[in-house]
């Protein structure tokens, strides 16, 4: 055996010894891909609100319907997002709704998303994760 051969079989053996796995070790538990708490303004942030707890991958929570809702978070992720400010947005006027989204995203990311309908830009964020953040009495 060569000395390179020897040295990257000796660096997987430090590796490996390194990697835990011992006794007593904690068992890694599951978190879903979202947990979320939705607060959702139907009249503007100067009415009442409704809230929800959402969680996807198991799909759960107080939302009324989960699995719709993790499956628009699932194909439309960049809606979390804010519009960029250098993005030109038509100025049309959707209504008074707002919705604020927080909570832990994929691999721990943090959320919060400020949704409204103030502009196409906000109109169509809004759209892409209707079945999020419109809860009903």
């Amino acid at each position: 055996m060569g000395s390179l051969a020897r040295a990257l079989v000796g660096l997987a053996c430090l590796v490996a010894a390194g990697c835990g796995g011992g006794v007593g070790d904690p068992v890694p538990t599951h978190v879903p891909p979202y947990n979320l708490e939705i607060t959702f303004w139907p009249e503007g942030k100067a009415g009442p609100n409704r809230m929800a707890t959402l969680t996807c991958d198991p799909d759960g929570g107080t939302h009324p319907d989960p699995t719709t809702a993790c499956a628009a978070l699932n194909a439309r992720p960049e809606a979390l997002r804010p519009v960029p400010g250098d993005v030109a947005c038509t100025e049309i006027y959707g209504g008074d709704q707002v919705a604020l989204v927080e909570g832990a995203g994929p691999n721990g990311t943090g959320v919060r998303a400020i949704l409204n309908r103030t502009n196409g830009c906000e109109i169509a964020r809004w759209d892409a994760l209707a079945p999020v953040v419109e809860l009903p009495s």
